[in-house]
């Protein structure tokens, strides 16, 4: 059976900080337990969670994806910047103009992201995380299309977007020119099986649609887990069955 999105991922310096602060700017709570104050669970039973993980690897450049969140007012989206300087949060300049109206925003962690102005049509009806907007080719959009079964909902100019069947937030890939990767990506994707489900099957299903294992191995990392890399040279993450 084909893998579905279970996380997004955040190698993070100070994972609960960061979960802390994802919480508090989205609204989302967190999975509860003793060994679970880093991952937040959405308020959509059909949507992803959200996993911060140790990682110390320092920052370098822009991250390949970042969360844009939506907006249904103007006033909405003033709050949204709020709550974002007031967890901790910052304004950074990514190069955008005075005339556009989105913010831009980092977390502690240095992670960018944008609160988006209200009226965007393209990201109506897909909830408070909008979209994961990636540097990424065509290709790899097609990839991901056939990886999750996430249909496209735009291929024009080689710009490309997918979104589960269920609605909900869309991940977008920009087109060319794709900047040069440097490091590990600090965000990316971790891929869930049901019960019963034939990982090594599945892995070579990935394998076949242009995935490729990171590691010469097929050993797993400390979470259990089997890192493989999509077409673009981007990490991601195939759990055990559940």
């Amino acid at each position: 059976m084909t893998s579905q999105l279970f996380a997004i991922c955040f190698n993070a310096t100070r994972p609960a900080g960061l979960a802390r602060f994802w919480g508090g700017v989205l609204g989302w709570e967190p999975l509860t337990g003793p060994d679970d104050d880093a991952t937040l669970l959405s308020p959509d039973p059909e949507g992803f969670r959200i996993r911060f993980l140790p990682g110390q690897e320092p920052k370098t450049g822009q991250n390949r994806a970042h969360f844009d969140l939506t907006s249904t007012s103007l006033g909405d989206q003033q709050q949204t910047v709020a709550r974002t300087l007031e967890f901790g949060g910052k304004h950074i300049d990514v190069g955008q103009l005075p005339e556009e109206g989105h913010v831009v925003l980092a977390d502690p962690d240095g992670n960018e992201f944008c609160v988006i102005e209200p009226g965007n049509k393209f990201l109506a009806d897909t909830g408070v995380i909008g979209a994961l907007a990636c540097d990424g080719s065509q290709e790899v959009g097609y990839f991901w299309s056939e990886a999750l079964h996430w249909p496209l909902v735009w291929d024009q100019d080689q710009e490309t977007a997918i979104q589960s069947p269920h609605g909900g937030t869309k991940i977008t890939w920009g087109g060319p020119p794709v900047a040069p990767k440097t490091g590990t990506n600090r965000l990316y994707f971790e891929l869930g099986l049901p019960a019963g489900a034939d990982r090594d099957a599945e892995i070579g299903r990935l394998i076949s649609l242009g995935a490729a294992l990171a590691d010469t191995g097929r050993g797993e990392d400390a979470y259990g887990r089997v890192l493989m890399l999509d077409p673009d040279g981007n990490e991601f993450a195939v759990q055990r069955p559940c």
